[in-house]
């Protein structure tokens, strides 16, 4: 299954995240941050946030932090960004 979407993406000339479960993490300066492709949020409070993926866990560390906005599709967090870490399926 894995070899025919990449053949489609290619074929396409389309990202592959775009219809992967892969998580795409775009970071703006240290105030900002999205996440597309997750599934729901594990943990969150104003110094950190666990936000679960279909590869697994995706830990985000800070001060001030905040989910502004969330969809089905994405989530953003704002604060002051200290660190991401994350936590691999098995």
């Amino acid at each position: 299954m894995g070899k025919r979407l990449s053949k489609i993406t290619a074929f396409l000339e389309m990202p592959e995240e775009i219809i992967s479960d892969k998580p795409r993490i775009t970071i703006l300066g240290f105030n900002e941050l999205v996440i597309e492709n997750y599934k729901n949020i594990l943990e969150y409070d104003e110094i950190f946030i666990k936000v679960n993926t279909y590869i697994g866990a995706i830990n985000i560390s800070g001060v001030n932090l905040k989910l502004i906005q969330m969809n089905k599709e994405d989530i953003m967090v704002t604060g002051k960004i200290d660190s991401l870490d994350f936590e691999e399926n098995e």
